[in-house]
């Protein structure tokens, strides 16, 4: 009885021994690896903010810290325009402009929730697709610099490194002010 055990026990464990005397084909070498990087922690970035603006309640996008600070709906709408800006540095892509785009900022920051998450996720899915146009062979050329003085130009890597951290400075923000009124931020939610 025990041999037979023994033998039914090998005979299912045998495909799996040899299985992981297999060598496994080596992961595949990104053709970009640095630009992969920007773009990994831009999405991780950009989702986080996403999910943070639209779990935070429409009654809290006037909250600020302090009156020195930018509100909520402040942080939205600014984020909305550098985003716009930076990607199309970096891509050469045009943002379609409307008169709307045109208004103050605080005037911007006190729309409803719904048009600035919707207004801010758009900005996300225009830099998703100025993403796509970086690569290491690009990374270095020269851009045009919306910085400093007229006909300025630095690499297109700068204007990447920007942005992804133009996000993490916000999202440090918004993680911030989420817990000043006892939000949990998207990246302190338990792994899956």
């Amino acid at each position: 009885m025990h041999r037979a055990r023994f033998l039914a026990v090998a005979a299912l464990l045998a495909p799996l021994a040899l299985g992981a005397q297999q060598p496994s084909a080596p992961p595949q070498a990104s053709a970009n690896p640095i630009t992969d990087s920007f773009k990994a922690f831009g999405t991780r970035y950009g989702n986080w903010l996403k999910t943070a603006f639209d779990s935070i309640p429409a009654s809290k996008y006037s909250y600020k810290p302090t009156p020195a600070q930018q509100s909520i709906g402040y942080v939205a709408q600014h984020l909305e325009d550098a985003n716009y800006q930076l990607c199309a540095v970096f891509s050469g892509n045009k943002r379609m402009m409307t008169a709307r785009d045109s208004l103050a900022d605080t005037v911007k920051a006190q729309w409803p929730k719904d048009t600035l998450t919707a207004r801010l996720k758009a900005s996300f899915d225009f830099c998703d697709a100025a993403l796509t146009k970086v690569s290491d062979a690009n990374i270095a050329e020269l851009v045009a610099s919306p910085f400093g003085r007229p006909g300025m130009t630095v690499p297109r890597a700068r204007m990447v490194l920007v942005y992804v951290a133009d996000l993490v400075d916000h999202y440090s923000q918004i993680a911030n002010y989420m817990r000043l009124n006892g939000m949990l931020p998207p990246s302190s939610y338990p792994r899956r």
